[in-house]
């Protein structure tokens, strides 16, 4: 009985050892797809927004007023992401991957405004800031003993009501408005940084006894454009405080 015993805890922490490595394997694939995507961001908005050739096919250079092209642009990354949620199952993880770059390609371009807008310095300065806030929020969500779970419904309708308040300013380009919007973005971004990590966290352990190579797979892309988000949600409402315009 006592070697049963013995047999059985062995086997439960080989088992947990397991499971433990297979975390950080798929967390590390979920920052690591993560990163490149904002690596991609960062380059197509640079390239397209650095240039006024390039950024007349989307805005006027000099008002960055959008055209028509330019509206479809700015629109193209939520189609993208409603698409995605519903596409994530038919898709191979190889697909799902494919499309996070391309998403993260046409956010570049949705986003490119903002080196013409800008200084450099000041882009450069938000992206640190955000970065060491993100990672800084990522960590205590990973961390955290606490059940945050139940943040996911108020930070969603949260997100809702930014959406709709952000296209109505489209047209009434209220300052006070965008301020408002601009503080609770942070907060809310804030929030579902530390949320969506936990949430991949515990889905992962909630499957990892299946070890489905393909589920994995596709949850890693799902909790890369999760956080994905976030960072970027993060980074546009900070710059509203902390850029500078050219």
């Amino acid at each position: 009985m006592a070697e049963y015993e013995t047999i059985r805890r062995t086997g439960a922490g080989v088992r947990s050892a397991e499971i433990d490595e297979g975390l950080r394997a798929h967390m590390n694939k979920v920052y690591g797809t993560m990163s490149v995507g904002l690596l991609l961001t960062a380059g197509v908005a640079w390239v397209f927004g650095s240039n006024d050739a390039l950024l007349s096919i989307l805005r006027n250079p000099e008002t960055l007023s959008p055209n028509i092209l330019g509206w479809v642009v700015m629109f193209a990354p939520l189609i993208m992401v409603f698409a995605f949620g519903s596409l994530i199952n038919k898709l191979s993880a190889a697909g799902a991957q494919l499309f996070f770059y391309a998403f993260a390609a046409v956010m570049g371009l949705s986003i490119s405004w903002i080196f013409a807008a800008f200084t450099g310095i000041s882009v450069a300065q938000t992206f640190l800031v955000t970065s060491i806030s993100f990672a800084g929020l990522s960590l205590w969500g990973y961390t955290t003993k606490k059940d945050i779970s139940g943040w996911g419904s108020f930070l969603i309708m949260g997100v809702i009501g930014l959406i709709v308040a952000m296209i109505v300013n489209i047209f009434l380009q209220s300052p006070a408005i965008m301020f408002a919007v601009s503080i609770l973005g942070v907060l809310i971004f804030a929030g579902l940084t530390a949320y969506d990590t936990q949430k991949i966290k515990t889905m992962y352990l909630q499957h990892a006894h299946a070890m489905d190579s393909e589920w994995l797979g596709k949850s890693a892309i799902m909790g890369a454009l999760n956080l994905y988000l976030d960072f970027i949600n993060l980074f546009m409402f900070l710059l509203q405080f902390m850029g500078n315009r050219n």
